[in-house]
């Protein structure tokens, strides 16, 4: 396979652009604005740069390169800690249980409650691959490698971490969800809001929205059945998060009333289970299949490739794979098996 995963450059706009308008909305952490696109890269580049090793308030945005064309095929990011430049809102469906002794009756109501729960969590999001290159376990090998970067700068990361997955979006492109709940109060579509808030956080949310629980009955049909459930095409992506541990705790995005997904970060399986070690062999011909990194910050690539573990502190992987992540004999690698 020639693809790797690098961190993103300020060049790297244009073909971030050029996927962003390929979302098909919704999917706020990858807006199609291009000065958007470019004020996260920034953003991106000072996180790479910053020295002091512990959780701050950085956006990390990686990018996935075909090694042999370099041409940037997928994205992915991770935030170290949500909320800190305004607030990070969520809706928790929980349940109110009632009891009349009168009518010797017991009643149970969803409601949805405006909470910041979350806040200060670490993220993963922003997962974008091209449509031309959703086959041979690329998206599998963005989300994993987010892990591995996670363990190898683990202080500045959270101890609870989130993935929010995008909502149901109709063939309009509203959202059913926003359409029956904050749809009533803004007076502007989905699309708009959802917009507004790529570029400009989602303080109006604040500003606007009604503090009081929104009773799950009284919503139309359409908005009650999609509230947690994600896009058809994220499915696998949640599959893919509850393998790693994730869990649905009632959290749904305030917009389009997607799963927000939670664990602890230290229990995420593919960063409780990376290891790093020395190379002593970059040209192993039979192997466990793994994902591979190395690098710290802005030298950080990860692949696929072969691995077999020597020792406690010794691994040797495949020539493909060495050359991929620029490796040669006594450079650290991380990895966990595919």
């Amino acid at each position: 396979m020639t693809f790797r995963l690098r961190a993103a450059r300020l060049t790297d706009v244009e073909p971030l652009y050029e996927m962003a308008k390929l979302t098909g909305g919704g999917f706020t952490n990858l807006p199609a604005d291009r000065d958007a696109i470019e004020a996260k890269l920034g953003r991106s580049e000072a996180a790479f740069s910053r020295t002091s090793d512990d959780l701050g308030d950085d956006q990390f945005v990686l990018a996935l390169e075909n090694a042999e064309t370099r041409a940037v095929r997928g994205t992915c990011q991770l935030m170290t800690q949500v909320g800190q430049r305004w607030p990070f809102y969520s809706y928790r469906l929980n349940t109110l249980t009632q009891y009349s002794k009168e009518l010797d009756r017991t009643v149970r109501a969803e409601l949805l409650s405006l909470t910041t729960d979350l806040e200060g969590s670490s993220e993963v999001g922003g997962l974008f691959l091209h449509p031309n290159e959703r086959a041979g376990g690329l998206g599998l090998l963005l989300a994993r490698s987010r892990y591995l970067f996670i363990a190898m700068h683990r202080p500045r990361f959270a101890d609870r971490i989130l993935a929010e997955l995008r909502g149901v979006i109709d063939d309009r492109g509203g959202s059913p969800f926003w359409d029956g709940v904050a749809g009533r109060f803004f007076g502007m579509s989905f699309q708009d809001a959802d917009y507004f808030n790529a570029i400009h956080g989602n303080q109006f949310i604040a500003d606007l929205m009604p503090k009081h629980p929104v009773y799950v009955s009284m919503l139309d049909e359409e908005a009650r059945k999609v509230i947690g459930l994600p896009h058809p095409t994220g499915r696998a992506a949640m599959r893919m998060l509850e393998k790693e541990g994730f869990s649905h705790e009632g959290y749904v995005d305030i917009f389009d009333g997607g799963p927000t997904m939670t664990a602890r970060t230290d229990q995420v399986k593919s960063v409780a289970e990376a290891v790093p070690a020395k190379l002593e062999d970059g040209d192993l011909d039979i192997g466990e299949r793994a994902i591979l990194a190395t690098g710290t910050l802005d030298s950080f690539r990860s692949c696929y490739g072969l691995r077999e573990m020597r020792g406690d502190d010794g691994v040797a992987i495949d020539s493909r794979a060495a050359e991929l992540l620029g490796v040669s004999e006594g450079d650290e690698v991380w990895s966990v098996a595919r």
